[in-house]
């Protein structure tokens, strides 16, 4: 009895073998009949499968996709290089590498998440690195351009309604039809960010009730952003607004700031610090952001006090500043002993906001009683070192020059652009070399808009990134553009994004050997210049691995200009093709006097869909 039925079973295995081959055939000759059906279409399920094993699938399979299968070099003439990527699978249309919980959940990090931890940075191992290119949602649609952008995004983009339900009694968005409309609100305020930025410039007796305070008001820190309508509304006055905020609960609100074309990163006020130097931000903001500004001896408020100029301001609208409750009394009491012992003053405070402002000199911090808290931060201390770099719970005071001079010394805005920075001096840098830099990059910029001119319009870029920044002398160029920078400063390079915020622009500390912090499809142009040969050269890192990266940042129809020495152009030459990008344009630099063993090249992402999202979309 036993006999026979162990023999059933060997024969129903074997016809299920045979049967499981010739569907595997039909499929595999089929799938590849229809895969040149349509351009859009760049991968197929077989394909896209394999990056399932570091997007969450089974930490024990080996069905990822690894580094070693991808070791092309600029010297590896003989490599072999794939006629297209692979695409990822498509629940992975909004990765984020560095920001990835089932990485978190696969690695079993023990992290803190009373100290959001979990919300920091925490990257993949080389040998866990997807290496497949990250597919649009279903519906994807070419973003809408700015200006109107601020005011409405397709849904199909991001295909998320959650804070629209959440905060509908907010005006934070609103569902309509195939779009998602932006009525300009917040938490706090509900009747629109226009008029709550003129009320805290009225109260601050700022000029005609206007923001830039005459020119002196440009760079603006809004933590715990939402959507960022107020860095939005921000810009018609000329300022600049670093809008953060963490891939929490709310998810997708960096997202949609960027879809709609507004400066934002995703980050947290957790145990690192910001990744931006010391005295970058005229104006730090909190609108009922949720931050427990007492924790840890105040720590989270003194990194603001990092990030904040002599002179400038913290605007806190919260109930703490208004309500009569015990508990709401308590957290108002202490914080306002805390920010005192910081030496900050109360500015204004009327109805539901605080403004406090920061000291100009250190005179306050020598005439505090011997242990007060919080301490002064160690003579030793590095205020301008933030990559990776953990807050200390201590006061950053200014240096002699800074003290003696009372204040930041910067011109008001757009003067500051091109004036050269007081800080110049701490590179060993002087006013020619940065004037020549200015105009350097004045004249690169003017040619790179004679190659990309027979694509673009006026309104077709507005998200742009410098992905290796130096002094900001190329967002600088693009001041006449309705557009911004996101300028990057290399993380083992000299530390010059403190010269790009006191110019009045934005940027961030990044090592592009790691994925940056952002959504996938969040800028129009990205400008990478020396890059290539820094990660590939003096870091050893993956080429592969950064042009994979790029393509996850980029929006669809989106340009790159990489700027580089030959071998590194045609290297990238050699995949575009198999990262489905287009080439627009190659010159050399034999005009251009400072740089004549350098070649531009100008490509362009092509707008493609996963077989999945043409079908849905039919």
């Amino acid at each position: 009895m036993r006999g026979r039925t162990d023999g059933s079973k060997k024969r129903l295995l074997t016809t299920f073998f045979f049967v499981a081959v010739f569907l595997l055939f039909l499929y595999l000759y089929f799938g590849s009949q229809s895969q040149g059906e349509s351009a859009l279409e760049y991968g197929s399920r077989s394909l896209r499968k394999l990056g399932s094993s570091y997007l969450g699938g089974d930490e024990e399979s080996d069905l990822g996709i690894k580094q070693d299968d991808f070791k092309f070099g600029l010297d590896d003439e003989d490599g072999i290089v794939p006629k297209s990527f692979p695409v990822c699978d498509d629940r992975y249309s909004e990765l984020i590498p560095c920001l990835d919980r089932n990485l978190i959940y696969q690695m079993r990090l023990k992290l803190d998440l009373s100290l959001m931890e979990h919300y920091e940075r925490h990257c993949p191992l080389p040998e866990r690195r997807f290496n497949c290119l990250i597919p649009p949602p279903t519906g994807y649609k070419v973003p809408i351009k700015w200006p109107k952008s601020r005011d409405e995004v397709w849904k199909a983009n991001i295909p998320h309604t959650h804070l629209a339900k959440e905060k509908s009694d907010q005006n934070w968005m609103v569902v309509k039809g195939e779009k998602i409309i932006f009525p300009g609100g917040g938490t706090h305020f509900h009747y629109g960010a226009d008029k709550y930025i003129k009320s805290l410039a009225n109260m601050l007796n700022f000029p005609k009730d206007n923001m830039n305070n005459e020119g002196n008001l440009r760079t603006v820190l809004d933590v715990g952003c939402g959507v960022a309508s107020f860095g939005g509304y921000l810009l018609a006055s000329d300022i600049m607004t670093m809008s953060l905020a963490p891939n929490d609960v709310h998810q997708n609100q960096i997202q949609f700031a960027l879809e709609r074309g507004i400066p934002a990163y995703l980050g947290v006020l957790g145990t690192k610090r910001l990744p931006y130097p010391s005295r970058s931000f005229e104006l730090a903001h909190c609108s009922r952001c949720r931050i427990d500004w007492l924790q840890r001896d105040g720590i989270l408020l003194l990194e603001l006090d990092r990030l904040l100029r002599p002179g400038g301001y913290f605007a806190y609208s919260s109930p703490e500043a208004y309500a009569q409750d015990e508990e709401d009394l308590r957290i108002w009491k202490e914080m306002s002993a805390l920010v005192e012992r910081m030496c900050w003053k109360i500015a204004a405070k009327r109805n539901q906001t605080v403004i406090w402002v920061k000291p100009l000199t250190n005179d306050c911090y020598m005439e505090r009683a011997p242990g007060t808290q919080p301490p002064l931060c160690r003579s030793n201390d590095d205020p301008d070192a933030v990559y990776g770099v953990n807050m200390e719970a201590c006061i950053t005071p200014y240096s002699d020059h800074d003290h003696s001079s009372k204040g930041s010394g910067l011109a008001p805005w757009p003067a500051r652009l091109t004036s050269p920075p007081p800080r110049l001096s701490d590179f060993g840098y002087s006013s020619d070399m940065f004037e020549k830099d200015t105009e350097m990059w004045r004249k690169r910029v003017e040619n790179y808009w004679d190659l990309l001119s027979p694509k673009i319009t006026a309104n077709t870029i507005r998200n742009v990134m410098d992905m290796k920044a130096n002094l900001g002398s190329f967002g600088a160029a693009l001041k006449t553009k309705d557009l911004w920078v996101m300028n990057v400063v290399p993380e083992d390079g000299p530390n010059t994004l403190k010269l790009i915020y006191d110019r009045g622009l934005l940027g961030s500390i990044h090592n592009w050997c790691e994925a940056y912090s952002t959504y996938p499809r969040t800028y129009d142009l990205l400008h990478a210049s020396d890059v290539f040969s820094d990660i590939i050269e003096k870091k050893g890192c993956s080429g592969e691995d950064l042009l994979i990266e790029m393509d996850r940042i980029l929006r669809p129809t989106g340009f790159l200009i990489i700027r580089d020495k030959k071998p590194v152009i045609d290297f990238v030459k050699k995949y575009l093709t198999a990262i489905h990008w287009e080439q627009v344009a190659t010159a050399d630099s034999s005009s251009d006097e400072t740089d004549t063993d350098h070649v531009v090249l100008i490509v362009q992402k092509k707008l493609w869909l996963t077989s999945e999202s043409l079908r849905e979309t039919d």
